[in-house]
């Protein structure tokens, strides 16, 4: 097939039996002499929520320094090479403190009701709000995802709330909380999976047959049409989904012969780390291909009683974060809250080597990394971690330390970054007032 620059959509995508691969921007996909306002290469704008549970520990993560230049704190220094990408906004809050409450107001802004039964009412949180305005020109307005498993947990999980709340960090509506979905496979099989018949997906998942390898002639047709960067870059995308795709099988292949982990799904790895480095690699093949704009990411479950062995940490989280002033337990929650930037970390470094038109991903894309309580041995909805990377296509400054006035709501920053994502409202949840950063 012979193309030019006028003939390439950006929404063209390889078929074939079973599978439907998208592809990166493409310079095919930009008219010659056009503003590239007017093409696909104007930047998109995107969003990414990050939720961690349980806080980062006080005087490690706060810089002393407010404004340009901050110092980096011991939890940040694996994010030093994202300085001038990097927002931290403290004296922040939540209205509630406690693990389910929590969970909930934290991307809603909102005051969660007080219920174990099915009546949950929170507010619409701030991904969906974005996804609502800018998510309709992809395939999937947003994606959820998390690594803990959620069946099992219902009634009441804390303090007289549902467990509803502290098993999302989505409200589509404030009374639709939406799955966080945990399986990698489950991931792929959504995002390049959707052609064909239900047989032919299972047919295909029952070997070691890649997903490519019934779109190979449509690639091989497209190659024909496009120059030699196109080629390369389209090449690299393919590889990269071919081996989040072998890490994947991979992991069944472990799950299908020695299962560690109680009550895992088949299919999610055993190792943390590769599992949240393939929801994050996910993600950023999502992003890439805009296949979504939107995503929300629970790296674990508040409350979470996960151990992390790989870093000689062998107590569990929830039980560690009520150290009563243990030197050690201290020591340990601080290696663990640095060890989760540093994957956090891969994943930016990930989006800011990705081209994307005339920038990179992490040009173009806000990405919120945050939690609900800041001390947990109290639970305090005080000063809550607040982290934004990115520059949002021109709506952020980075290498900034900002400081909200005392107990600000985090409702007032969800507001303003509304805004910037082109929400027309002057409140969100329990917000004051806009917070501009």
């Amino acid at each position: 097939m012979f193309i030019t620059k006028k003939s390439l959509s950006r929404r063209t995508v390889l078929r074939g039996m079973g599978a439907t691969v998208a592809l990166p921007l493409l310079e095919a996909m930009v008219p010659a002499f056009t503003a590239s306002a007017q093409t696909a290469a104007n930047p998109k704008r995107r969003l990414g929520v990050v939720f961690i549970p349980l806080g980062e520990r006080p005087g490690y993560w706060t810089p002393k320094t407010v404004g340009p230049n901050f110092d980096f704190t011991p939890i940040l220094t694996p994010l030093e090479p994202f300085r001038d990408y990097m927002t931290i906004v403290s004296d922040l809050c939540v209205p509630l403190d406690g693990h389910a409450v929590t969970t909930a107001a934290w991307p809603t802004g909102s005051v969660p009701k007080r219920t174990i039964a099915e009546d949950v009412r929170a507010g619409i949180s701030l991904d969906q709000a974005v996804a609502n305005q800018i998510g309709q020109e992809t395939v999937f307005p947003s994606l959820e995802l998390a690594t803990e498993d959620f069946t099992g947990y219902i009634g009441g999980c804390d303090t007289q709330y549902a467990c509803a709340y502290m098993n999302t960090m989505s409200w589509r509506t404030p009374t639709t909380p939406l799955p966080m979905e945990i399986n990698p496979r489950i991931v792929f099989e959504r995002m390049f999976g959707r052609a064909g018949t239900s047989a032919q997906r299972m047919e295909r998942m029952g070997t070691d047959r890649s997903i490519l390898d019934s779109i190979r002639q449509d690639a091989a047709d497209l190659q024909l049409g496009l120059g030699p960067q196109d080629r390369d870059r389209l090449n690299e995308y393919l590889e990269n989904v071919r081996e989040i795709e072998r890490r994947i099988q991979r992991a069944e292949k472990q799950a299908a012969t020695e299962i560690k982990v109680p009550d895992a799904p088949i299919g999610v790895p055993e190792s943390f780390e590769e599992h949240v480095g393939l929801q994050f690699d996910l993600l950023a093949l999502a992003f890439e291909a805009d296949i979504t704009r939107v995503f929300s990411f629970m790296m674990s479950r508040d409350a979470s009683q996960r151990v992390y062995p790989e870093i000689g940490i062998t107590e569990p989280h929830h039980s560690m974060s009520h150290h009563g002033g243990d030197k050690e337990k201290i020591a340990n929650l601080v290696k663990l809250n640095t060890y989760h930037i540093s994957l956090f970390g891969k994943f930016l470094e990930k989006l800011r080597s990705t081209r994307d038109g005339e920038g990179s991903l992490l040009d173009h894309s806000l990405i919120i990394w945050g939690s609900g309580m800041s001390e947990s041995n109290t639970h305090s909805r005080l000063d809550v971690p607040t982290l934004l990377v990115g520059r949002a296509a021109g709506a952020m400054k980075g290498n900034r330390h900002v400081k909200a006035p005392r107990e600000t709501p985090l409702a007032n920053l969800w507001l303003d970054i509304a805004n910037k994502f082109g929400v027309e409202t002057d409140k969100f949840g329990i917000s004051t007032g806009r917070f501009e950063v």
